[in-house]
């Protein structure tokens, strides 16, 4: 085994790895490690700090940021700038508790809750109510003046009524997610119209945070208006002349009285459990905010409390950052295969040296299509950025191009199919996709069945690619029609399969049989056909033999059909080998629905009314059929023809604050029993 390098030594590549991202992350707004590695190497450094005082020195932990940079003239703040410390589990969030009431001797303390918003943090200084200066916060002591460009985001008020002499606010410039995405795609676009002129590609950025702070440090203030920053604001800084509060959500709403934007999703707690619960919710809720989160903030809600916890030399011990697990980090990018759909689509994919994030082990990632692999510029030898979400497939944000290999060339897309066939890869001129065009290809066909067998459509439980393609190479099953005619002595013929989990799947098949219409109608993999779809045509035919009779005139009057979709189910439905599973599953008695009536009085036909949050009296499958049976809709999402949003405990943010943009009526439970009774708003 390799010597491991001394105490002292390990210290100072530690210290020189975070100078130099450090500098990277705040100085340059180009990082090439995620905040979870970064975080790592931090605590690594604290630990052999903390196990061996006599390397400490003057530690580098001491400083919250990274030294200002000479592209912007230095400010010096009044009062520091300071960092937090993290938690990254309950344990040390309990931890932290256990210091502060040690710290209060014992006095009960009351928390303020606060999502961590994944942006740059500013100080906004207003001098007799006149906005006057802006700085990012540097190493903490010194940042840099982006007065200009801080000006440019709308939601910052630049006159005060009533306020003091001085008044410094703290707050966070973040990018919103929907931002991002246009920035992100319009730079694509710069892009490809740069390769076909022979020019090289400008940067595109991998999340929000990095197109926020580049865009905050942009020389011409013009370019910072065009990219719609926004701003949270979270913290009073050098106050004179200001009244005097006791708490410090006191500040928060004497902060929004005079129109700072202040996070609606802050909550004043009594109890450490209470808190954990917050840090819980919202990393359920992020995917819903409209802006990018990487944790939760807690304070110590009284400030004279504060006064006796104090600070540590680089963050205050009456706060605290509790982190969530990164949806982000970098690996190595092994290798880019390709793997075809049921539809013949050839979707790229990366090989990645296996990497923990998002709650899992990926070692995996899809690139989408070749245009995107060509924008993003991804090669094998890459090390790259992934990003995972929950369940969400991960995907390869992009290359992190200071780590490039030298002579690593870009990919290729293959020509052909890499199923036995070997057929043409087509790619049409208004599509993105390339395809398999073979009706023969083997890989579309076992790919139509692992879809049938998914959990949006069919749900059998046990039945993943591998026992498909298993079941396939044993010439077991040609088509999803003849899963419901496998047995258990079938599957005990094939690898890894015991009498136990083969009756657990041939009792989940024959479960299947009962799947309502709406789920046959996506499994059966009609292209274009989804979820939204075939709830519309099973709500309007009833039946499968009936949509399979219409023609493309009477599909395309059903709400949210149309022609594109029509076309495709009456092309579908006159092919002799879909016809021929059709038959197949008929005789196995799968369910091809019914027609059904309601006795409910039909007074919400026509009328959308979106559900967000938890109700009391109803599921959001409960709440969602009740209106259908009134011959309403239920779409999962907020627009200007929605009649109504119902909303329960915990709502999702972005549908609220959509609907209160649009002027859409809100409902709590009562009114949403109004409407279901009598057809009209409370």
């Amino acid at each position: 085994m390799p010597r491991q390098p001394s105490p002292t030594k390990r210290a100072e590549e530690l210290r020189d790895a975070i100078r130099r991202h450090n500098d990277l992350y705040f100085g340059k707004d180009s990082p090439e490690i995620s905040d979870a590695e970064y975080d790592e190497l931090v605590r690594e450094l604290r630990a052999l700090e903390a196990e061996h005082p006599g390397i400490a020195g003057d530690s580098l932990l001491d400083l919250p940021g990274a030294a200002s940079s000479t592209t912007f003239a230095p400010v010096v703040h009044a009062v520091p700038m300071t960092s937090l410390d993290n938690a990254m589990d309950e344990a040390e969030l309990g931890a932290w508790g256990e210091r502060v009431a040690k710290g209060l001797e014992g006095e009960v303390a009351r928390y303020v809750c606060e999502l961590k918003i994944d942006g740059l943090a500013v100080s906004i200084r207003y001098e007799n109510g006149v906005f006057v200066q802006a700085a990012t916060r540097g190493d903490g002591r010194t940042g840099e003046d982006v007065t200009a460009n801080v000006a440019t985001i709308a939601s910052l008020p630049t006159t005060l009524t009533g306020a003091p002499a001085v008044l410094e606010v703290r707050g966070e410039v973040y990018m919103p997610v929907a931002a991002f995405e246009k920035f992100r795609a319009d730079r694509e676009t710069e892009n490809a119209e740069r390769a076909a002129a022979g020019r090289a590609p400008l940067a595109v950025p991998v999340n929000p945070r990095n197109a926020g702070a580049g865009s905050l440090r942009q020389k011409d203030a013009s370019v910072t208006a065009a990219r719609e920053l926004s701003l949270w604001c979270y913290q009073l800084g050098e106050v004179i002349g200001g009244p005097d509060f006791s708490s410090h959500h006191e500040t928060l709403e004497w902060m929004g009285s005079l129109g700072f934007p202040v996070n609606p999703e802050i909550r004043t707690v009594d109890t450490l459990t209470e808190v954990a619960e917050f840090c819980a919710s919202a990393r359920e809720r992020r995917g819903d905010l409209g802006y990018e989160i990487d944790g939760a903030v807690v304070k110590v809600d009284d400030l004279a409390q504060r006064g006796r916890l104090g600070f540590t030399s680089r963050a205050p011990r009456w706060a605290i950052a509790f982190k969530f697990p990164p949806e982000e980090k970098t690996t190595l990018l092994r290798d880019i295969q390709v793997s075809i759909g049921r539809t013949g689509r050839a979707t790229p994919f990366a090989l990645l040296e296996p990497v923990f994030v998002g709650g899992s082990t990926v070692s995996m990632a899809t690139l989408h299509n070749r245009d995107q692999v060509a924008l993003k510029d991804v090669r094998p030898g890459d090390t790259v950025v992934v990003r995972k979400a929950g369940d969400v497939i991960p995907e390869v944000v992009g290359p992190v191009l200071s780590k490039r290999p030298k002579k690593c060339a870009p990919w290729v897309f293959p020509e052909t199919c890499p199923c036995p066939n070997q057929s043409v890869l087509v790619k049409a001129d208004d599509e993105a996709d390339t395809r398999c065009v073979e009706p023969s290809c083997p890989f579309q066909r076992d790919q139509r069945i692992v879809h049938f067998a998914s959990r949006g459509a069919m749900d059998i439980e046990g039945l993943g690619d591998k026992t498909v393609f298993a079941l396939s190479d044993a010439a077991l099953v040609a088509d999803a029609g003849d899963l419901y005619s496998l047995t258990v002595e079938h599957l005990l013929a094939l690898d890894g399969f015991a009498e136990v989990s083969a009756q657990n799947l041939v009792a989940s098949i024959a479960a299947s049989r009962s799947r309502p219409l709406p789920k046959l109608l996506v499994a059966l993999g009609i292209k274009h056909l989804g979820p939204a779809a075939g709830e519309a045509l099973a709500g309007h035919f009833g039946t499968l033999d009936a949509i399979a009779a219409a023609d493309s005139e009477a599909l395309s009057s059903v709400e949210g059909v149309g022609g594109v979709i029509a076309a495709s189910i009456t092309d579908w439905f006159t092919r002799a080998e879909n016809i021929g599973i059709i038959d197949k599953l008929r005789s196995a008695g799968v369910d091809f629905g019914v027609v059904v009536t309601s006795d409910l009085p039909q007074n919400l036909v026509g009328r959308a009314i979106v559900v967000t949050g938890s109700l009391e009296g109803y599921s959001r499958e409960e709440a969602e059929a009740a209106i259908k049976s009134r011959g309403g809709k239920s779409p999962g999402s907020v627009s200007a023809k929605t009649y109504a949003v119902v909303v329960g405990a915990e709502p999702g943010a972005s549908k609220l604050t959509k609907a209160e943009q649009l002027g859409i009526p809100v409902l709590d439970e009562k009114g949403f029993e109004h409407l279901l009774a009598t057809g009209a708003l409370p």
